[in-house]
């Protein structure tokens, strides 16, 4: 086994240690594997996580032992660092991804896929990124999640907002969409609650059900916009073997997860080349999302739970399962 290889990207080298390691055992494919991986598409990676703080999520050994989640950056990090707040309000600093070698050192800290924070370095208070996370409830099929993310594009397309979609690399598909950084993580994650709900009522097969005793159908993850939750970003590699690739709408109705595994996405590049190419530009407002979620609370439709660890919010709903609310008849 190599002691280690130096890889060439960007115009820098970055030395991989034990190119060798078998990350996927059922595949036999190694660390070096992904990090040829991560060379090819380090256009489009780094158009995911440029200037963002990003969480590290560390394969050690291979995808069958969990791995580890690194918020922090250590002090000899070799990354860009920016001071932020969690949602405790401690402080910490973060890694901030600004090159296509830091893309290709993720991958050698044991990174399979990245996990930026929807804003940026220079303000981390107010996203420039709103995200759509499709999630099937069990039972449901790919196709069904398909249809509901049509019907998210077409929702998309009367407000004006350019969706950029990808497998997830697991079960569902997420959409990305730009926006003017000048709203805070909670108007944002309240956007797209308001998105889900509004999609929800067009369709009875999208749910904004929080509780999973309640989730029917195709599940709308509006709290994966927090402060401090992450989506897995363009072109990771995913504990499945499944990479997270940006796709066309045109492609929609055939699309597949098992379209793209590591082993044979390199011809995919090839064909399409990097489909999140544009998404900078494409920038759009929620001013009609908040009106929404006025009119919703109007209509007696107020916050949805949080997720748990986070500091109990205004006008949120008991934080406990419906089933184990404790009701009147409960005393007697």
């Amino acid at each position: 086994m190599s002691d280690h290889v130096d890889v060439a990207v960007g115009g820098e080298e970055v030395k991989i240690s034990s190119p060798d390691r078998v990350v996927f055992p059922g595949r036999g494919w190694t660390k070096l594997d992904v990090v040829e991986h991560f060379v090819q598409v380090a256009s489009g990676a780094l158009r995911g996580v440029y200037g963002r703080p990003t969480m590290l999520k560390r394969y050690m050994q291979d995808v069958t032992v969990d791995p580890i989640y690194h918020k922090r950056a250590a002090k000899n990090s070799p990354f860009e660092t920016v001071q932020i707040r969690f949602p405790s309000q401690r402080p910490g600093k973060m890694n901030v991804p600004r090159s296509e070698a830091d893309v290709v050192r993720l991958a050698q800290l044991g990174c399979l896929d990245f996990h930026p924070w929807p804003v940026r370095a220079e303000d981390t208070d107010h996203p420039d990124e709103i995200r759509f996370d499709f999630d099937p409830t069990p039972g449901v099929s790919f196709d069904q999640v398909r249809e509901a993310v049509r019907g998210g594009k077409e929702l998309l397309d009367e407000l004006e907002l350019v969706g950029w979609p990808k497998t997830s690399g697991s079960r569902g598909i997420h959409v990305y969409v730009r926006i003017e950084p000048i709203w805070d993580f909670f108007q944002t994650r309240r956007a797209v609650l308001a998105f889900a709900r509004e999609l929800e009522r067009r369709m009875g097969l999208v749910t904004t059900a929080w509780w999973k005793e309640e989730r029917q159908g195709v599940f709308v993850d509006y709290n994966q916009n927090a402060r401090d939750k992450t989506v897995s970003s363009a072109y990771g590699v995913r504990p499945t073997g499944f990479v997270s690739a940006p796709f066309s709408w045109d492609e929609l109705d055939d699309v597949e997860v098992e379209d793209f595994p590591l082993g044979s996405y390199s011809e995919r590049w090839k064909a399409v080349g990097d489909l999140t190419e544009g998404i900078d530009e494409a920038v759009g407002r929620i001013d009609t999302l908040m009106e929404w979620v006025v009119r919703d609370e109007a209509n007696g439709d107020g916050d949805a739970p949080w997720p748990p660890h986070y500091p109990k919010m205004p006008g949120e709903p008991p934080r406990v399962a419906p089933s184990k609310q404790r009701r009147p008849d409960d005393e007697y």
